[in-house]
């Protein structure tokens, strides 16, 4: 290997120095400019001792005298390479040598970047088979790289899913509060990504989040004059919660609980009935401010329990869930806890 870790290097094509902070493999080195890490080529570097004896020396000439009141104000530069458009979730694998002497990928690098000109405030988490791994709160700045952790590779085997909440860092009136996005991968798409950017010579595969950050929509008014006139009962808001339909803290979600009419229904419209249910409690459980609330969905297949898990990485208001042994229930059973 023509670096190691804390070399200082000179970047060809932009002639920028910088360090070398990590080693990717024996032909690519993670390299630092300017608070900015990339991956590079060994061939794209060189060491700075050239640039330096060759370069001419120049005598600057004499400054004019420059008055306080005559500064211009300083403005803040953002540098190093810039980033496609858009927010991404990027990837990059840490290869190792096993025993046999295959390069196998040790870990996952996981970075955010942000290809637009707006600044946000994050809240990142990672789930594995539904529950808690990661998170981490912090800022990315204009045309940054941030890295965010690093992902033990067998850990892609519990279907990660990585749960981004954006805010902008300066607050406008005609953009969204926050914004929400998800990404969930699996051990098989992961395992395609890596061969492909072997094959290619690549050092990272990406994932967009989203393009730009998306603008307030105004809730619709409703003329609730109309509603009374009509006979409908409408109520303050302050005094919801009291005419709201009472919550359940165990929901047994088998068809024959729900309805007397299932034998002559097909898996999908089931299914799809048993949907409904959980969605109806589960919001009734957020507006009433539950703890936590059960959802039984027993064994079978794991269709129901697979659905309902989906939905539930998808809520805001769900701080975690789980499905695990429970004597009442064995593993028929997944709890969902709340926050609010």
């Amino acid at each position: 290997m023509k670096f190691e870790i804390g070399d200082k290097v000179t970047v060809l094509h932009s002639n920028e120095d910088g360090e070398v902070v990590d080693i990717i493999n024996e032909k690519m080195v993670l390299v630092e400019v300017r608070g900015v890490k990339f991956p590079a080529y060994t061939d794209q570097l060189d060491f700075p001792y050239f640039k330096q004896f060759t370069q001419k020396k120049q005598v600057p000439a004499p400054k004019p005298k420059t008055y306080i009141d005559q500064l211009p104000r300083e403005k803040q530069v953002v540098t190093g390479p810039k980033h496609p458009a858009g927010v991404w979730l990027m990837f990059l694998p840490k290869f190792d040598t096993d025993e046999f002497g295959d390069e196998v990928v040790d870990l996952l690098r996981v970075h955010l970047i942000n290809g637009t000109n707006t600044e946000f405030r994050f809240e990142y988490k990672v789930l594995y088979a539904g529950k808690p791994g990661f998170d981490l709160r912090n800022e990315l700045l204009v045309n940054q790289n941030f890295y965010v952790h690093d992902i033990p590779f067998e850990n892609l085997n519990d279907s990660p899913v990585f749960a981004c909440e954006f805010s902008l860092v300066k607050p406008d009136k005609k953009k969204a509060a926050y914004f929400e996005t998800s990404l969930k991968l699996k051990a098989q798409q992961l395992f395609k990504k890596i061969e492909e950017i072997k094959a290619k010579g690549e050092a990272t595969f990406s994932y967009k989040l989203f393009d730009t950050y998306p603008d307030y929509q105004e809730e619709e008014k409703m003329d609730m004059s109309k509603l009374t006139n009509a006979g409908f009962k409408v109520y303050e808001a302050s005094k919801a919660r009291q005419h709201l339909a009472p919550a359940r803290s165990v929901v047994d979600l088998h068809i024959e609980k729900i309805t007397d009419n299932w034998e002559q229904l097909s898996n999908f419209e089931i299914l799809t009935i048993q949907l409904r249910e959980f969605e109806k409690f589960l919001e009734l459980a957020f507006a009433h401010h539950q703890a936590s609330v059960t959802f039984i969905h027993g064994v079978g297949t794991g269709k129901l329990r697979d659905e309902l898990h989906d939905l539930l990485k998808q809520k805001k208001e769900v701080k975690y869930f789980v499905n695990q042994y429970h004597p009442s229930y064995g593993y028929g059973a997944t709890e969902v806890f709340l926050k609010y």
